[in-house]
């Protein structure tokens, strides 16, 4: 390994300890850049690994609010705010029992080169707090999200940070951050949060967007392969709207999703979730206050797999789409035993370190989370736009944009790789596209 990124990924871990999501994706991104860092020795001089692994600002607060019961509630909230140089801090909000600060420094660590591969100018950031809004009451959620944003409205602004949705934040959420956010600014300032419902700016095909735009780099790749996804089986984890929207876009190209997975277990649907009841079902199953993956095994009649995940199902492509971690060794070990050829992240770093060498080790095509995820936060950046020109594009204005994007991803990507002598190796390609932009800027900005 390079001296120089080994030994940034030593501090990296000691400046940092107890954070082992941000540890695997700086060590991810920073080892992919060693061919890089040797031709650009100006980097070293000017410590730039040093300070592009450092958030530029974290933002840390408590959020209180009163639940239905009149019980007052005390949540964490955050904001990291982790680069800046290419435009204005851009990721998403996260509510869940699981956040803090490890996943959100990884994530918005990602978020950089992720945006930076859009060829959109917005840089990367995160937040979210460990508020669970599942099984809560609509005033509930409201509330919170009100508690939220009287807090984060002073770090945001539509040039300074625009946050969007993840986990567990979706239009309800938005939606009562926005109305809080417009009230306490006593202006209509609707870029400053995407992921808006389409009465106040919101963008057509969003929520479709990361699922959609996933499938679309998918079909580069399978292009590249002299390959198609006419009548390929996808195995899929999760049931939001990443899942929901490549099932529709598989099944609009010929494919089929035979999978689905929640936090207890996971579907099997060997006809495919390919029509239009079973993908409207999934909408009307996830607006349930309680709602899991069994529902969808109740409903249509298919096989539900008790607190199992979905990799021992044979298929011809992989898609990840629901948190971190999911995929490790033994998962690994299962998709290649199924002689698969293609592995596409369409969650956020789905994939462990180890997992994702031994796939590539064996002839998988991997498709990297900043590369194959990065649809939705392209649409968001497009939501931004028509915003500022207070104009709306058709749903396929939207789409054809979105298509144009992917392309450009899997294109810079596998470019860069050839370049730098890296062969078609997608995931070394995306760190080293989405870095050279951010770093270029960082260097002509100097040392801020």
């Amino acid at each position: 390994m390079n001296e120089y990124v080994e030994r940034v990924i030593a501090e990296t871990k000691a400046k940092n300890p107890n954070e082992p999501e941000f540890h695997q994706t700086v060590t991810e991104v920073l080892t992919s850049l060693e061919n890089v860092i040797a031709a650009h020795p100006e980097y070293e001089q000017a410590a730039l690994l040093e300070r592009i692994v450092e958030p530029e600002r974290i933002i840390q607060f408590r959020v209180v609010w009163v639940d239905d019961s009149g019980k007052t509630q005390v949540n964490k909230g955050y904001r990291v705010q982790f680069n800046g140089a290419i435009g204005p801090y851009k990721g998403g909000l996260r509510f869940h029992k699981s956040v803090n600060l490890s996943i959100l420094k990884f994530l918005g660590f990602e978020q950089v080169f992720k945006n930076s591969l859009t060829t959109l100018p917005i840089g990367g950031g995160k937040g979210g707090s460990d508020f669970d809004p599942h099984g809560k009451s609509d005033a509930e959620v409201m509330r919170f999200c009100q508690a939220f944003m009287t807090e984060l409205y002073r770090h945001i602004g539509i040039n300074t940070d625009v946050p969007a949705g993840d986990i567990g934040v979706g239009g309800r959420e938005i939606g009562y951050m926005f109305g809080q956010y417009r009230r306490i600014r006593d202006a209509y300032e609707n870029g400053v949060l995407t992921g808006k419902g389409l009465t106040y700016g919101g963008s057509l095909i969003r929520p479709e967007a990361t699922g959609y735009g996933g499938i679309y780099y998918a079909q580069q790749v399978f292009a590249h392969e002299n390959d198609s996804i006419e009548g390929k089986t996808f195995v899929l984890s999760g049931y939001g709207n990443v899942a929901w929207g490549a099932a529709k876009k598989i099944a609009e190209l010929g494919g089929k999703a035979v999978t689905l997975s929640g936090h207890n277990g996971y579907i099997y649907d060997p006809d495919g979730i390919t029509t239009e009841e079973k993908l409207n079902y999934l909408l009307e199953m996830r607006a349930s206050r309680n709602a899991n993956i069994k529902m969808y095994a109740d409903k249509f009649g298919v096989e539900f797999h008790e607190g199992e995940k979905p990799w021992g199902v044979r298929g011809d492509v992989y898609l990840p789409c629901a948190t971190q971690n999911e995929v490790g060794m033994d998962e690994a070990e299962l998709i290649v035993a199924s002689g698969a050829k293609y592995y596409f992240e369409l969650a956020n770093m789905p994939t462990t370190n180890d997992a994702i060498a031994y796939m590539q080790a064996n002839g998988v095509i991997i498709g990297p989370a900043k590369a194959a995820n990065a649809g939705g936060v392209a649409v968001s950046a497009l939501e931004m736009s028509q915003n500022s020109m207070r104009y709306g594009w058709t749903a396929e204005e939207v789409d054809a944009k979105l298509k144009t994007i992917m392309k450009d991803i899997h294109d810079s990507s596998a470019k860069a790789a050839a370049e730098y002598g890296l062969g078609y190796d997608l995931v070394k390609g995306a760190n080293i596209a989405g870095f050279l932009k951010v770093a270029q800027a960082m260097m002509a900005q100097g040392l801020i």
